[in-house]
């Protein structure tokens, strides 16, 4: 049976046995392949390295919404950047006490192939009427924008490609311009143990946009190596201090469905390992 090889890391990689390849072709932007595999499903890679699987997707994309949209519990207005399969957005929608969700993918073709092949991520929320689509660079949009937000998702591929300049302390600073008073900025991150320097330098970054800062953390088997950080930001440091009992009384009121996402783990995710707190230089 082929394999696919991710090359995320040199001199480490995980392969996937290929039962079927689906697409395999270069958009206006970078190399995307989906192809179904016999243990995670279908999956989806961009520029050599895995995005998204059927079998897990549901860790990723429920820590990245849930905890900051409980959190805050008074969310209007969210801004997604990246995230074009759709689970995000799909995330998001279902807190119905969010109005608008502005969405901004900078490559159509991932929109349009996923909702084809993996639309189990979505589940028709594209289709939802609080969402705008946007294709559109996402540091130009939060650098030009006069739209505010409650809540900005960065769902955006590694710092590689177009998602480089979701990395940037231009980035961060025009998240934070465009954040309503008491808004939070939340960001895929990369693995701590595989890619400590990147964690390092978000660290920094964050501390020169935002008053208060940190990371959170869950579990994803397919990004391999260990702990997938969740990067925070925020000037309302209490947001990340709420109690478990707040934050169940907020996740029972929001009736939400989840796999993976409990108010406990919400609370915990926060608690890092020691050499994460070393490595950002910072505790809670």
């Amino acid at each position: 049976m082929p394999q696919y090889s991710e090359t995320l890391y040199s001199g480490y990689a995980q392969s996937f046995e290929i039962e079927s390849l689906l697409f395999d072709s270069q958009t206006e932007h970078q190399r995307l392949v989906i192809f179904d595999t016999p243990t995670f499903g279908r999956v989806m890679a961009l520029d050599g390295i895995i995005q998204t699987t059927e079998k897990d997707e549901f860790i990723y994309h429920e820590m990245l919404s849930h905890v900051p949209l409980i959190a805050h519990g008074q969310a209007k207005r969210v801004l997604i950047i990246g995230g074009g399969d759709g689970g995000m957005l799909r995330e998001v929608t279902k807190h119905r006490s969010v109005e608008h969700i502005t969405h901004v993918e900078i490559d159509r073709a991932v929109v349009d192939l996923c909702r084809e092949y993996l639309p189990n991520h979505s589940a028709g929320a594209f289709d939802d009427s609080r969402v705008q689509l946007i294709i559109d660079d996402g540091l130009k949009f939060v650098t030009e924008t006069d739209r505010r937000f409650d809540i900005i998702i960065s769902d955006s591929t590694d710092p590689i490609g177009p998602g480089e300049a979701l990395f940037t302390q231009d980035f961060y600073a025009g998240c934070h311009r465009c954040l309503n008073p008491g808004g939070i900025l939340v960001t895929q991150n990369g693995v701590a143990f595989m890619q400590p320097e990147e964690v390092a330098q978000t660290a920094g970054r964050l501390d020169i946009a935002f008053a208060d800062w940190h990371f959170f953390a869950a579990a994803v088997p397919t990004y391999v190596g260990g702990q997938m950080m969740f990067a925070w930001g925020s000037d309302e440091a209490a947001y990340r201090q709420l109690p478990v009992k707040t934050i169940a009384s907020r996740f029972e009121e929001a009736k939400l469905e989840t796999r993976y996402y409990t108010p406990q783990v919400h609370v915990g995710s926060f608690a890092l390992p020691r050499y994460v707190e070393r490595l950002i230089g910072k505790r809670v």
